[in-house]
């Protein structure tokens, strides 16, 4: 996920990568609502190829499109058709480790060392401060050249070597005394979810998030899975200046902490079900939603708990997660009403204040018509 909205994101692999060129905007569209306003605005003003907002309210689906899917083509954005949903994956990735603490398997403040021993050096990091952020564990992307998305298209990798990548540089700080996003933190929560059940991480999102809600769209890719199902926009990304079809990679360089595959649709059920206590006991859910504040993302009041975030808007507070990955970003979760809404581009980095105005379609969607 990233460090998105004002000016940064919520952070997956796009997070460190410098935007190389402007893209061509693309004609407005006439507006005929608040929310196709706000996504013009991506399109003509920001310069994304495409853009489109599924929201959920009670029985109610709208979809909003503006621009294109394929800039090659010129066919449309696909009404809630499959996308990368980089950081977004951490919130399915607390709700198993939260369910594993509600059975009594995990511990939130048990030391990562109980069940992944030898693994980090600090064996005072819990199994809270992963999800949490407040670990002081490196982030891994770093240690890639982010800046040349060819060299990683095919190059995928393992748990075990983005975290040993990390554990190579210093800690940021001492456990529990700040807040910082790192991927890092949920690599090993996926490896702490596979110790204790000894599955897959995928087999446990289905097992326990996607085959009960009905998400048949949503699943995390293993290693050399590198299709995306269709049907699905183009997702890009630029590179020397251009756009280029980044729909198709192996998204493990970013696994637990981004590696999703899902629609707005069933991301939309996934927060309704989530916030409305369907994947949680109350104990747990209350947990996930224990916050501290989040200053790094530059957006005042906004606060993250245990792989959830809350930032305000204009009728109250909004719970969910962003995500970027390289051809997509995202910003997906639930209003104060319980109206759900996701937004997604088909580019990743996205140029100039985009970040911004799809924090503003959020806030459209999610707002408007009160």
């Amino acid at each position: 996920m990233r460090k998105s909205l004002p000016g940064k994101r919520i952070v997956a692999v796009g997070t460190l990568v410098a935007l190389l060129a402007a893209t061509t905007a693309a004609p407005a569209l006439a507006a005929t609502s608040p929310l196709q306003g706000a996504l013009d605005t991506l399109t003509a003003q920001d310069g994304v190829p495409g853009t489109e907002a599924v929201v959920q309210d009670g029985s109610r689906t709208r979809v909003t499109r503006s621009g294109t899917g394929d800039v090659t083509t010129g066919k449309p954005f696909p009404r809630n058709g499959s996308f990368r949903a980089g950081s977004v994956t951490k919130s399915f990735v607390a709700t198993v480790v939260l369910q594993l603490a509600g059975e009594g398997r995990v511990q939130l403040d048990a030391p990562v060392e109980r069940y992944l021993p030898g693994l980090l050096p600090d064996h005072r990091i819990t199994v809270r401060q992963l999800l949490q952020h407040t670990s002081g564990l490196y982030e891994y992307l770093r240690d890639f050249d982010l800046t040349d998305p060819e060299a990683l298209r095919h190059r995928g990798a393992e748990p075990a070597e983005l975290v040993a990548m990390a554990v190579r540089h210093p800690a940021l700080f001492p456990p529990g005394t700040h807040w910082s996003y790192s991927n890092t933190n949920y690599i090993v929560a996926g490896m702490i979810a596979e110790r204790v059940t000894g599955h897959e991480l995928g087999e446990e999102i289905t097992r326990r998030i996607t085959r009960p809600l009905g998400l048949a769209d949503t699943y995390l890719p293993r290693r050399g899975d590198e299709r995306l199902p269709a049907p699905h926009a183009v997702g890009y990304t630029a590179i020397g200046g251009k756009l280029v079809d980044f729909s198709d990679f192996d998204a493990t360089i970013a696994w637990a902490a981004g590696g999703l595959v899902s629609t707005p649709a069933d991301l939309d059920r996934f927060y309704g079900a989530l916030l409305g206590g369907k994947l949680l006991h109350p104990a747990q859910l209350a947990e996930m939603r224990r916050t501290v504040p989040a200053a790094e993302l530059g957006i005042p009041g906004a606060a993250y708990g245990l792989g959830l975030g809350s930032i305000p808007l204009s009728c109250g507070l909004f719970w969910g997660h962003e995500g970027g990955i390289l051809g997509f970003t995202n910003l997906a979760g639930a209003g104060p009403d319980g109206r759900r809404a996701t937004v997604v581009v088909n580019q990743d980095p996205v140029p100039g204040a985009a970040n911004q105005h799809v924090l503003a379609a959020t806030d459209t969607a999610l707002c408007s018509g009160r």
